[in-house]
């Protein structure tokens, strides 16, 4: 075992919080759904709008196509 100065153990403790910090900022971000779901104004991205109009198109055409 080697013998470090408490220096440098204060010094390692500090940049493995450092890195935690930014691994769990990362993590925050990729969980933020509202993030992933709008633009950066805050409005839906269009992709997402036009997989629920597709949406609503198949339900539509399933429910047109059962009632005959």
């Amino acid at each position: 075992m080697s013998h470090r100065r408490p220096e440098q153990i204060e010094a390692e403790i500090e940049a493995q919080r450092e890195q935690l910090a930014a691994t769990v900022d990362e993590l925050t971000h990729k969980l933020d759904v509202k993030d992933r779901m709008t633009t950066d104004n805050g409005r839906p991205r269009p992709q997402l709008v036009a997989a629920a109009g597709a949406a609503i198109v198949v339900v539509v055409a399933v429910v047109l196509w059962r009632r005959r």
